[in-house]
């Protein structure tokens, strides 16, 4: 087993603040496991485990990785991230891969182990799928939390078994956080102590491209005016609205950034004023929003888009970026009825709507009102605000 070495548990203390007082307040260890990888895409679970991470220890467990033969003997590897924050990686081989409660049974064996090795014996479960239910059985965690990002079982290849898992998991949680207000209009009808916590920014990181910045060497070719839109290229991005706008637009260019994920990339659009340009990383995003004349949310109308939240709206605001979304209802809500993003659902209504944003940086009116709207979110204070949910089930002082 690959493991960093033993330690004593702290307990992890730190000061909140409420009504402008600072409060003191202390949580067990944190172990998350979360189907997103964390070297993937720098989003919800990076911003809140990552400042949990500054308090005390951190495990975030990834789904397993198996390997093409049988000869791996199952072990655990450990990398160290920000802050000191440990991912943990089960390695299996490849005869577990179609056999889940085989491979679940080798993982639960596993992390046993290394919670005597890492004396972890005041800990909380922080749950971002619950197929993690399988491998996690066992243990006595002081706390229980569903941070429910997405409807995960709405998504393209979910095993069918989640939402099963997800009824099982709802009856352990002490807490269950939304990723979003529509999620949570459908989850608090199945837990009593339901949060929504719609996605949030970084203000400070988001805001550097108000300013001139260095241009991107992948982009810095590519004429203006420039539509972006960044995040996962999958079943949730509308590639037909993307090629429609291409086509009756061919003065403007389209710049996408992100992972291509879930889809065949041959199915996406491929007009010559389309700039595919693949995964960015986190702390690169500034730069290339800098070189934007207005950014959008191109999301498609299906059920995987039904319940999200994008964190791409504040993120894109922050950077002082007109936007324009389709109808997702937590971009509606409250973006579209504040007037600080524009909604069209057509590609005709999506171009009118390009070519208003196109002016919208010299409405200071729209400015004011997006900056004032934007200092009452925070990842800071959705990260204190959960807190205090915990402290305050958890008893802790």
């Amino acid at each position: 087993m690959s493991s960093a070495p033993p330690a004593e548990a702290p307990v992890r203390s730190a000061l909140a603040t409420t009504a402008g007082q600072p409060t003191a307040y202390s949580l067990p260890d944190v172990v998350c496991f979360a189907h997103l990888h964390w070297d993937f895409v720098w989003q919800r679970p990076q911003h809140l485990m990552s400042r949990f991470a500054q308090q005390g220890r951190v495990f975030y467990v990834e789904d397993a990785f198996f390997h093409d033969n049988d000869e791996v003997q199952p072990h655990l590897e450990l990398k160290e991230r920000q802050h000191g924050l440990q991912v943990v990686v089960a390695h299996l081989p490849n005869r577990l891969r179609h056999d889940a409660p085989a491979a679940d049974a080798a993982q639960n064996t596993l992390l046993h182990a290394f919670f005597q090795e890492q004396n972890l014996t005041n800990y909380l479960f922080w749950y971002y799928t619950p197929m993690a239910l399988g491998k996690s059985g066992g243990f006595a965690p002081a706390l229980t939390v569903y941070d429910c990002m997405d409807e995960l079982a709405n998504f393209k290849f979910a095993p069918p078994e989640l939402r099963e898992r997800e009824q099982q998991l709802f009856r352990k949680a002490d807490l269950v956080f939304t990723g979003g207000h529509t999620l949570y209009e459908a989850k608090r009808q199945q837990h009593p102590d339901a949060h929504p916590f719609p996605s949030s920014i970084d203000k400070d990181h988001f805001g550097q491209a108000r300013q001139p910045l260095p241009e991107p060497a992948d982009q810095a070719g590519i004429a203006h005016p420039r539509i972006g839109f960044f995040g996962v290229v999958d079943e949730r991005l509308d590639i037909a609205l993307l090629g429609q706008l291409a086509e009756a637009h061919p003065e403007w260019q389209f710049v996408i950034i992100g992972p291509v994920v879930k889809i065949d990339p041959a199915t996406l659009p491929q007009n010559p004023n389309i700039h595919y340009l693949g995964g960015k990383d986190y702390q690169e995003l500034p730069t290339y929003l800098a070189g934007w004349d207005v950014a959008t949310l191109l999301f498609a109308d299906n059920e995987s888009t039904k319940f999200i939240s994008p964190t791409k709206t504040p993120e894109y605001l922050a950077a002082g970026r007109p936007v324009v979304s389709t109808p997702i209802r937590d971009v509606v809500r409250p973006y579209g009825e504040l007037n600080l993003v524009q909604i069209a659902a057509t590609a005709d209504e999506f171009g009118q709507a390009i070519a208003t944003a196109l002016t919208q940086t010299q409405d200071a009116d729209w400015r004011r009102r997006t900056d004032d709207y934007l200092a009452t979110i925070s990842w800071d204070l959705t990260w204190q605000q959960m807190v205090e949910l915990m402290q305050a089930k958890t008893k802790v002082q």
